[in-house]
């Protein structure tokens, strides 16, 4: 079996289970209080829909400014306008504060797939490096992964809204390569989702590993056939990861 020195993780759906209601009326609620507590008056529907229509606008910008497929706002800055449609002007911690509570308050639940620490240990163990590339927003991600006890198992992280673009952008895929000095054949990306994660990856040249979680999107081939990933696991077993590529 080919030898691989780099493996780089998708986080959502692979390492980590978390299921997030947005839709709940309790969150608009709660968050338009917050904004209440430095004078930004807003009802939960006047607030919710003004959110919807500032991440629309910045995703737009973003696009028109990069050339991006796929870009990747950074919410702080919604948060941010939210503010400043009402005239008021906070700190850049109070917005990541208020954004961090956002995100605690929709999600409903957040966990490890069981077998991801262990992995995680066995691949430095064999001399070998841990990387992630995530679709997702630093400014609660990086907590979520430090309540977890894995932020610090990584040798490189890359978020896409640090970034400004998303999977499955090639620019996306080389930005960790190439941060990091890494070489592409002795590289494995290892993701939930074949669209993203997998697709990516091939449009690179890159080995990967499919895994179908329980948040993963549908497939119309059940039995994963016309998935052009290196390894599969179908059943969603992570603790089938490490007999497959160490």
């Amino acid at each position: 079996m080919k030898e691989y020195r780099n493996y780089i993780f998708d986080l959502y759906g692979t390492l980590v289970d978390i299921n997030t209601n947005e839709g709940k009326p309790y969150l608009w609620k709660k968050v338009t209080e917050m904004y209440a507590y430095y004078g930004a008056h807003y009802t939960p529907s006047e607030f919710r829909k003004a959110y919807l229509r500032l991440c629309a606008a910045h995703t737009e910008a973003l696009r028109a400014k990069n050339g991006a497929k796929y870009p990747e706002i950074q919410l702080e800055y919604v948060f941010q306008d939210l503010f400043t449609e009402k005239g008021v002007t906070v700190s850049m911690e109070i917005i990541r504060t208020i954004g961090q509570a956002f995100r605690v308050i929709s999600t409903k639940f957040l966990c490890l797939y069981k077998g991801v620490p262990e992995l995680l240990d066995a691949i430095h163990a064999a001399g070998k490096k841990v990387y992630l590339l995530s679709n997702a927003q630093e400014m609660f991600t990086k907590h979520e992964m430090i309540s977890l006890g894995i932020y610090d198992k990584f040798d490189g992280i890359v978020f896409s809204s640090d970034e400004g673009l998303c999977k499955p952008e090639e620019k996306f895929f080389r930005t960790v390569v190439e941060r990091y000095g890494l070489h592409i054949d002795e590289c494995l990306m290892i993701g939930n989702d074949a669209g993203t994660d997998i697709a990516g990856a091939r449009n690179i040249g890159m080995d990967s590993l499919y895994i179908h979680s329980d948040i993963s999107p549908k497939l119309t081939d059940l039995t994963g056939a016309d998935i052009p990933a290196t390894f599969k696991v179908m059943d969603g077993d992570f603790t089938k990861i490490k007999d497959l590529v160490l």
